[in-house]
């Protein structure tokens, strides 16, 4: 009876009672009595022929751990011709050495026992501290608009105290300056509208003297006409 097995991505031929040298395992699949089940078995040869796809079902190697060592040094050399590149280097890999005990199958696989789910705690104090840190929070932010009101409202008067007496002034500089220019603007316009007028008043005494006079000699010599005849 024999059966091949698979561990390290590297496949074994074993029989019962076979020393095996297999890569390192990981410590949790070892037992406290220092025994392995494997379940990746690939055939297994008793008075039939099994095969798996890829593995037997209900089929399992037992082995037992003897010991864990180191296989010999492995040199490594590099070397790059025309570069002046060398490199040496070593590695031991580590091992296992196991003796396989029993190949069965058949076997109903282990059922794990159920995690029992441990009931959480409740926490009643985190609310209340959240709670209270949630009011500190809130108590802050009312209190540091209030500070910013009162500074700025101290802040005011001082400003409008200094600001208004050069406004004044400037006010009064900008209306003495617009006001002269305008008032001798309207004495000229005066002065240019009074010798109009003056004027055309003569003009028309002219001529109503000058219409009088024209108009005496007419009727003098009308006078005369009526006399000679």
């Amino acid at each position: 009876m024999f059966a091949i097995l698979e561990t390290g991505s590297k496949q074994y031929k074993v029989e019962e009672g076979d020393i095996l040298e297999v890569e390192l395992l990981d410590k949790k699949i070892i037992s406290e009595d220092n025994n392995i089940n494997f379940d990746s078995v690939l055939l297994v040869k008793d008075t039939e022929l099994h095969i798996g796809q890829p593995f037997v079902k209900n089929a399992r190697i037992s082995a037992a751990v003897l010991e864990e060592f180191k296989a010999p040094k492995v040199i490594i050399f590099k070397k790059k011709s025309k570069k002046q590149y060398r490199k040496t280097r070593g590695h031991r890999q580590k091992l296992l050495r196991i003796r396989i005990d029993k190949i069965e199958i058949g076997v109903k696989p282990e059922t794990k026992p159920a995690v029992k789910a441990e009931p959480k705690k409740e926490t009643k104090a985190k609310p209340a501290a959240a709670a209270k840190a949630k009011t500190e929070t809130v108590n802050e932010t009312k209190a540091k608009p209030a500070a910013k009101t009162t500074l700025k409202a101290k802040a005011e008067p001082v400003k409008t105290a200094k600001a208004a007496p050069p406004k004044e002034g400037k006010e009064k500089e900008t209306k003495a300056k617009t006001t002269k220019p305008k008032t001798g603007k309207a004495k000229e316009t005066k002065a240019k509208t009074i010798p109009k007028a003056k004027a055309d008043a003569g003009k028309e005494t002219k001529a109503k003297t000058t219409t009088k006079a024209k108009a005496k000699p007419k009727t003098g010599k009308k006078v005369e006409k009526k006399e000679k005849e």
